[in-house]
């Protein structure tokens, strides 16, 4: 990659201004945001060790939440830590490498969420309307290509949208609006026309919220269309069970993406966009091992002998 000039001197930093406008809640944000990463922590690496663990749950769809969870991990990982230390010291920079760095891994990992969605309701797709076909549709070597098919297309998109964003300027120290090195905030303060740096992102993140949402609106009409054909109350009960929890998790990841890029990007409107940032980056990677594990009676029966062979061995 081609570094501008202006950003190869080394005096280009960063400041994220995050919630300093509100000096009275550091303390009280600070205290929510370390429980929520634990939360998020333990709820992920516990998801991934429980699916390993338990032979029942080796089956295609408890493979993409082992890798759902793992990506939830990294997402919260790589902007949480930066967040929690500028709400306890006053020295808020970030270098540039940093910044561009943080912009990177949480670029890869959000594209590859979208996917990894668009993924699992495909796999309810062929689960509900192809039962007798489900083990020979999805062999693993298909759910291993679609797996590697989303990272691949995540870091694709990421390092697409992190040259462009290496070709502005930026000169001096800059003030992020944000708390999260997010591609908006950091157009914001470039020294030079962001106009082709923007379109890159305003047409990859169109791209990859249609595309997906048609594959998840796709799939799911079919599983409906399916779904009312069965005769039996308790057959549709099922099925519609087994769906429940993805739905769930893909309305709380799309609606929040979607109303934050609906956002104008005008002074008033800052505070929401910071507001749902926190959401998609913070509280939905704890919320998704939530989902999934509170609903799921296996999830819930492995996580019951874990903790009691823990205690006996104590």
């Amino acid at each position: 990659m081609i570094l501008n000039q202006k950003n190869q001197s080394g005096e280009v930093t960063f400041i994220l201004l995050g919630f300093s406008e509100y000096p009275e809640l550091r303390g009280p944000l600070f205290l929510v945001f370390l429980t929520i990463y634990t939360v998020t922590v333990l709820g992920n690496l516990g998801m991934i060790t429980v699916i390993h663990v338990n032979p029942k749950l080796h089956t295609p769809m408890y493979f993409f939440l082992s890798h759902l969870s793992f990506v939830d991990f990294c997402y919260s990982t790589a902007v949480t830590p930066k967040l929690l230390e500028n709400l306890v010291v006053e020295d808020r920079t970030i270098s540039f490498t940093g910044c561009i760095m943080q912009f990177f891994f949480a670029c890869i990992f959000v594209v590859t969420e979208t996917f990894l969605l668009a993924v699992m309701a495909y796999d309810r797709f062929v689960a509900v309307c192809n039962p007798l076909l489900y083990s020979a549709v999805m062999s693993q070597k298909l759910c291993s290509l679609l797996v590697g098919a989303s990272f691949s297309w995540g870091i694709a998109c990421s390092l697409t949208s992190t040259y462009f964003l290496l070709t502005l300027s930026f000169c001096g120290i800059n003030f992020i609006n944000n708390f999260v090195c997010e591609h908006g905030a950091i157009v914001a303060v470039s020294c030079s026309d962001p106009y082709i740096s923007q379109k890159i992102i305003l047409v990859s993140a169109t791209f990859n919220e249609i595309s997906s949402l048609m594959i998840i609106l796709t799939s799911y009409v079919f599983i409906f269309i399916t779904v009312m054909k069965m005769p039996s109350t308790g057959g549709r009960h099922k099925a519609f069970s087994t769906c429940a929890s993805h739905l769930t998790a893909i309305t709380i990841f799309h609606g929040t993406i979607l109303f934050l890029y609906c956002v104008p990007n005008s002074k008033s409107s800052w505070l929401m966009v910071k507001v749902a940032s926190v959401f998609y980056t913070v509280v939905i990677p704890m919320l998704n091992p939530l989902i999934y594990s509170l609903r799921n009676k296996d999830v819930k029966e492995t996580l019951r002998k874990l903790i009691n062979t823990k205690l006996l061995c104590q």
